[in-house]
C-alpha cells in the first residue's frame, strides 16, 4: 500500500484517501490541510473546490488550480504551526510549507491557511503567503580591495572573491 503524500507516514487508505473519496470528513483543520495537499498531488481538483468554504467559492479558478497541480511535481508537505482547529474548535489556522518542482526549479509555498467548521465539516477559507525572513549577515562585508579573510595576503578580488 502506498504511503500518503501528506507526510504523515501513514498508509494512504488509512490517512487522506477516505477524506478525498468522501467516505469520512476531516476531523480537524490539519487533517483537511493534509487532504488538500494530497488532492494537489493526485490532481483531485473537485475535492479542492468542494473543501473551499462556500462563501469563498465565487472567485475560485478551478482551471488554474488544475494547471498548477498537474504541472508541478509535489515533493513534500511540512506543517510548521497549528492554532486551534481541533475537533472541538470552530476555526483554526495551519501554517505549512509545500515543496514542489516547477519547470525543474524546486519551490516552496509557505502559507498560513485559515479554516472554519460549518455544519460539522471543516472548510478552507483563505491563505496568506508567509514572506521569507530577512537574513542579516553576521560577518562584516569584505570589499574587493580588502585583504582576503582566508589569510593568503592577497586582495579579496584576486583570491576568494574571484
Amino acid at each position: 500500500m502506498p504511503v500518503c503524500p501528506c507526510g504523515s507516514g501513514n498508509d494512504y487508505q488509512a490517512c487522506c484517501g477516505p477524506i478525498l473519496s468522501g467516505a469520512v470528513a476531516a476531523a480537524s483543520a490539519e487533517q483537511l490541510m493534509r487532504a488538500r495537499y494530497s488532492a494537489f498531488v493526485n490532481h483531485e481538483i473537485d475535492f479542492l473546490t468542494a473543501s473551499l468554504h462556500p462563501d469563498h467559492r465565487h472567485d475560485h479558478d478551478a482551471a488554474a488550480t488544475r494547471r498548477w497541480a498537474e504541472k508541478s511535481e509535489w515533493l513534500g508537505l511540512q506543517i510548521v504551526d497549528l492554532e486551534a482547529g481541533g475537533p472541538g474548535d470552530e476555526a483554526g489556522v495551519v501554517e505549512f510549507i509545500a515543496t514542489f518542482k516547477d519547470k525543474d526549479l524546486v519551490r516552496r509555498h509557505h502559507e498560513r491557511s485559515e479554516f472554519k467548521k460549518q455544519d460539522g465539516s471543516w472548510f478552507f477559507v483563505d491563505g496568506k503567503v508567509v514572506p521569507p525572513k530577512t537574513q542579516v549577515k553576521q560577518t562584516p562585508k569584505v570589499g574587493r580591495n580588502d585583504p582576503c579573510p582566508c589569510g593568503s595576503g592577497k586582495k579579496y578580488k584576486k583570491c576568494c572573491g574571484s
